[in-house]
Order: C-alpha cells, then structure tokens, then sequence
C-alpha cells in the first residue's frame, strides 16, 4: 500500500477489454463460491469499449472484492459480477451478504477501517485490502466507491474507469 500510495509501484496501462477480466476472475472463483454455498453470476453485455488498466493489478483488485463479498455473503447468498456503460465503464462486485451501515460507507477504504469490529468473518485480516484496491485504482486512473442500503442488505462495490475509445473488435495496437 505504501508502496501504490508513493507512486513506486510499477503500474503498465494496456488496453483490455473488461468483459475479459470479470470473465477471469469469474473462472477462478466459481468454484470457490460453490464450495461455499454462494451462487456466483457474471452478466457481461455483448461488447464494451475498451479500459486501460495494468491487468495483473487490475486482476488483484477485482479477486480482492470477490474474497470480500465472499467473506460477508452467507451461504445460499448470490455474488453478481457485471458491467455497466455508460460515459465511464464500471466493473461491480454486488452482493447478497451483511451490507454496510450508511455512517460507514465513506471509510470503508481507510486503512485498518472496519465496521464491525466484533465481526468473525475479519478474524486474521489486517482491514487493508479495499485501501490497497483503492490505491490500485486511482493508480489507474479510476475510482472505486461502494454502495449498500444498510446492514443485511448486501453491498455493490464498484470500480469505475475511463473507456480508451476503441470498441470491441478493434486492434488494441496501434
């Protein structure tokens, strides 16, 4: 995190397409999520444009949301990923699990942040993982934010970037 923070953090943007990346992280957690009892949805659209991203952290953000919405979504709960396009693309991780209380919301990407500090699902965790993702974003030059009705409404943690201009289709060489 200090790292990211103080700009010694190697980050290398590339044109990727986003459907790929939540396709990736979707694979690899599919069989988690069924061991755990949690459905796990992907609801890409057919095409997106494009985001420049270094893929190996971008890939880390996305797996570190999923291994939150994991921890705090119950068994029988439902973690959905998916895109929306708009002027800007946003990468969501929504889930079914405990949600976070509305005077909570804006720390939830502090350092060592944690809402409920009696809760087991932290047990062992540092609470730095959404601060290190949210370094990674704005590295990136986007911006994470989370949303939640409160407490038992699950929560939606979205990662939003900027489009490069370049469709689906289209060489992402130049």
């Amino acid at each position: 995190l200090s790292q990211v923070e103080a700009g010694g953090l190697e980050i290398q943007l590339q044109p990727m397409q986003p459907i790929t990346l939540l396709e990736r992280v979707y694979h690899a957690y599919q069989p988690i999520a069924a061991r755990e009892g949690v459905q796990l949805q992907l609801e890409v659209p057919e095409s997106a444009p494009y985001i420049l991203v270094d893929e190996g952290r971008m890939l880390q953000v996305l797996k570190n949301l999923l291994d939150n919405a994991l921890r705090y979504t119950p068994q029988g709960g439902l973690i959905r990923l998916d895109i929306v396009v708009n002027d800007k693309v946003q990468l969501r991780v929504t889930d079914s699990g405990a949600g976070i209380e509305a005077e909570d919301l804006p720390y939830v990407f502090d350092r060592f942040y944690r809402a409920d500090k009696a809760r087991m699902a932290n047990a062992g965790k540092m609470g730095l993982g959404l601060a290190i993702s949210k370094a990674l974003v704005n590295a990136q030059g986007g911006q994470i934010s989370a949303e939640s009705a409160g407490k038992d409404q699950g929560t939606t943690m979205i990662v939003t970037l900027n489009p490069t201009g370049m469709q689906e289709g289209n060489s992402p060489i130049a």
